[in-house]
């Protein structure tokens, strides 16, 4: 209840505070991309439960012939850099659907990949911010992710929260360990699952 209470409270007064600058992102977007100016995409959130997360739009729309780092707008670049297109997800926030912080919300094609362990990270709400975010934001391969993920879960509690809120200011700031689309680095976990299936299966073949 604590947790709950501090994440409506703190949401609340980052979308006050921020809603200037989130006004002119939204503006941004609109002159560079046009309708619509938000992203809307199902995650799953608390026991796997779908929810529509929402963020600011920064990629043209997905017409099948290019790559998504091809599909970023300058404009898109500066925002997943600055982290301002997170801010609508504050409202997601408010509603409850996710916290300020937890295991940052993937997607649901991801589902049927997570070991048991892995899946721990859904037994709470998803978040914001977490301490994968704050070890590396997007420039982490999935294990370590999912390590950082687990590690959160199994010891959560306000004082790390608020370690992890005051690290997250100063990453953000920094702008450490970041890169515009992680699909520059790291490719989808289905994609890399699949290919770590296979390489016993080709170690006998050869």
């Amino acid at each position: 209840m604590i947790k709950r209470s501090i994440d409506i409270v703190g949401s609340l007064a980052l979308l006050t505070l921020t809603f200037p600058v989130l006004a002119g992102a939204a503006l941004a977007v609109y002159l560079s991309l046009g309708r619509p100016i938000l992203f809307r995409q199902i995650r799953p959130g608390k026991n796997e439960v779908p929810f529509i997360l929402i963020k600011l739009r920064t990629m043209r729309e997905d017409n099948g012939e290019v790559s998504d780092a091809d599909r970023l707008t300058p404009v898109g670049r500066w925002l997943r850099r600055t982290s301002i297109d997170e801010l609508p997800s504050l409202i997601n926030v408010l509603r409850g659907d996710m916290s300020l912080v937890g295991p940052r919300p993937l997607l649901m094609k991801y589902l049927p990949f997570y070991t048991e362990t892995e899946r721990l990270r859904h037994s709470i709400r998803p978040g914001l911010t977490g301490w994968a975010q704050v070890h590396g934001r997007n420039n982490l391969d999935w294990d370590k992710r999912f390590q950082l993920d687990i590690y959160y879960v199994k010891n959560r509690s306000l004082a790390l929260d608020l370690n992890i809120l005051l690290r997250t200011a100063g990453t953000v700031l920094s702008q450490r360990g970041v890169v515009p689309s992680s699909n520059m680095t790291l490719s989808d976990l289905d994609v890399a699952r699949r290919e770590r299936r296979r390489r016993p299966l080709l170690s006998v073949d050869s």
